[in-house]
């Protein structure tokens, strides 16, 4: 049997919205990751971008642990002699606090063009309000996400499990699924 490897034209994107209320900012970003590079999908590979669009509303209401809103320092370079900025999580999370979750996203995906390509598909967004009404039918909440990879986990468990308790020990047939 050959390795599988997913087609351009056999991925199907859909668009998952994540409520950022009350929740900490590793958790959303590690869920939006995993929904951007497609790891929840079974025609997952790591060298193709398979991975959903996702759309976290609620920003401004993320949280974070411990001392980290004094802290965690974002750093960047202008490029020019003197051109380091540092602000910490408060000073970055008042002036914009989308970009807090966009910068946690963006360190958990592949540093290359596909990770870019990537990136391109997380909208966030501080309030309520996005614009992206005309996918309201198509989203799927962050929850399933984490409850789908569980129930497909499960799935593949109790399928394996059948297996060894048949008789023959190999594949069931389509009667004893149902």
């Amino acid at each position: 049997m050959k390795t599988y490897s997913p087609k351009a034209r056999e991925i199907r994107r859909e668009w998952w919205m994540i409520d950022a209320t009350d929740m900490t900012l590793g958790r959303i970003a590690t869920q939006a990751a995993c929904i951007l590079r497609g790891k929840h999908k079974p025609m997952y590979a790591p060298h193709i971008d398979t991975g959903d669009y996702v759309v976290i509303v609620n920003a401004a209401r993320v949280r974070v642990t411990g001392k980290k809103a004094k802290q965690k320092i974002y750093y960047r370079h202008s490029g020019y002699p003197g051109g380091l900025k540092s602000p910490t999580y408060e000073e970055l999370f008042a002036k914009n606090p989308g970009r807090v979750i966009e910068l946690a996203v963006k360190g958990m995906l592949p540093h290359n063009s596909l990770g870019r390509d990537m990136f391109r598909k997380l909208r966030v967004y501080a309030g309520e309000e996005h614009p992206h009404e005309a996918q309201a039918a198509l989203f799927r909440t962050g929850a399933e996400a984490i409850t789908h990879s569980q129930r497909n986990t499960a799935e593949g468990e109790e399928r394996s499990q059948a297996v060894q308790d048949s008789p023959e020990g190999g594949e069931i047939d389509s009667k004893e699924k149902a």
